[in-house]
């Protein structure tokens, strides 16, 4: 946890850019799914002032403790959830927090993490290996370190580090055994491998061990599953990612839930059946300005991908004179059938 009275800053990335993509406006509802320090919902709530409101989820209680001082002020624009993101769906459901006007997932480590010394997110401070986001979870990077199979550490040092020295690495690490604090492992990485340039030898191992110690990349699959369900029509998503394999799933779910048929290549008569979800905002992922990049070093890796909820043909009424509840449903972002026959059985029996 955070100690009581330390200072914490930290600067989110692409502000402007995500109050665009989710074409944030007054009186709306958005989810911040990685609320950390809450510097993005901190600039939805004054973009969606008045009547705005954010539902910010984090499963580190750190950033918990750190964005509910933030907010102590705001008890009625947002309601904070020491939760994971894969659980998004139950989330929205207790606190009835749904449909939403946009979702987003800023999925960087915060400046928070990397700066606690106890935490074994980063090299820069000698630390044990933990690197799990709550510490709830059960499974440590410790763990993974020294009691993974050799062919289970190269695997996951290959897979989610991108690492091509992955063998070389995981035989050091097996031989080294045991190995406690992020200080040591980072010592054997470069003794196995040398240094290549700036960026340390240790660096995707690193991010391979926090990303299987937390189980990142299925958590995400399944959330954008789930955020999908949970945006209203013309609701928007938008998601932060800071390395390869992330953006690579999001790009994918992104397009495949913008297309019409997903039939394999070939396929002569479409058999799917799959109708879009999602009309895609930017054809070209959007990136950090030089400018931004100078001021804030942390979001030169930042990649944004934005897509709006789109619903199929029949499933939503477009104009208020197709259906005379839509007038009492509000705006467009609340253009649900289900949610006009809850309007329309509420007149029936009174």
């Amino acid at each position: 946890m955070m100690k009581r009275g330390s200072a914490f800053t930290h600067t989110p990335a692409l502000i402007a850019e995500v109050l665009e993509a989710l074409a944030v406006q007054p009186g709306g509802r958005y989810i911040d799914c990685t609320l950390g320090g809450g510097g993005h919902a901190a600039a939805i709530l004054e973009r969606s002032s008045p009547g705005g409101q954010v539902l910010g989820i984090d499963a580190d209680p750190s950033a918990i403790e750190v964005s509910s001082e933030r907010f102590r002020d705001s008890p009625d624009s947002i309601h904070i959830v020491n939760d994971n993101f894969i659980n998004l769906q139950s989330i929205c459901l207790k606190y009835d927090f749904s449909p939403v006007h946009g979702i987003l997932f800023d999925l960087g480590l915060s400046s928070l993490q990397l700066n606690e010394d106890g935490r074994g997110f980063s090299f820069q401070h000698d630390a044990p290996l933990d690197m799990r986001l709550s510490p709830t979870q059960k499974t440590t990077a410790a763990d993974i370190v020294n009691n993974a199979p050799e062919a289970r550490l190269t695997s996951i040092i290959r897979i989610y580090g991108e690492e091509s020295l992955s063998a070389r690495i995981a035989r050091a690490i097996v031989s080294a055994r045991p190995i406690d604090t992020t200080g040591q492992l980072a010592g054997v990485i470069e003794k196995a491998v040398g240094r290549r340039g700036r960026i340390h030898p240790a660096t995707k191992t690193f991010q391979a061990l926090r990303i299987a110690v937390n189980n990142e990349l299925d958590n995400l699959e399944s959330a954008l599953k789930q955020a999908v369900g949970l945006l209203g029509y013309e609701g928007r998503l938008a998601v932060i990612s800071y390395h390869s394999l992330e953006d690579r799933i999001v790009k994918r779910f992104m397009h495949k839930e913008a297309s019409g048929c997903i039939c394999p290549p070939g396929t002569p008569v479409c058999v799917c059946g799959h109708t879009p979800s999602l009309r895609l905002i930017n054809r070209k992922v959007i990136v950090p300005t030089d400018a931004e990049i100078r001021q804030n070093p942390r979001s030169r890796s930042a990649r944004l991908r934005a897509a709006e909820r789109i619903t199929a043909q029949g499933d939503c009424y477009t104009e208020t004179e197709d259906h005379p509840f839509l007038t009492i449903a509000g705006s467009q972002g609340w253009r649900r059938s289900a949610l006009l026959q809850k309007i329309k059985g509420a007149f029936l029996a009174a």
